[in-house]
């Protein structure tokens, strides 16, 4: 049990950095300093949001608009973060007697 709670937490892990992938790329999209002809680009700015879309638009439906502001990815990270430590200080120790 304790090895599927190890998976969970690398996937959550490694989730994380594509969070943090995406909001970094859609920034430099939206500033126009990456070529947004290039199809390179396109294709991993599409991998990129259809990772993170269906964990953000949830998120997004609750949030007040903030003029162009998206905290959606931050909440999401947080979210993460309290699932992470809610696996590792409360539901790991269980099974480590075993």
């Amino acid at each position: 049990m304790t090895a599927l709670f190890n998976v969970i937490l690398l996937a959550l892990e490694l989730y994380t950095y594509v969070i943090i992938a995406s909001a970094i790329f859609s920034w430099l999209y939206a500033f126009n300093i990456v070529n947004s002809s290039n199809q390179i680009i396109n294709t991993i700015g599409r991998v990129l949001y259809n990772l993170t879309e269906p964990a953000l638009r949830p998120i997004r439906r609750f949030l007040p608009d903030l003029g162009g502001v998206d905290i959606s990815p931050v909440i999401l990270l947080l979210l993460i973060i309290f699932v992470r430590q809610l696996i590792i200080l409360n539901i790991l120790p269980m099974f480590r007697g075993y």
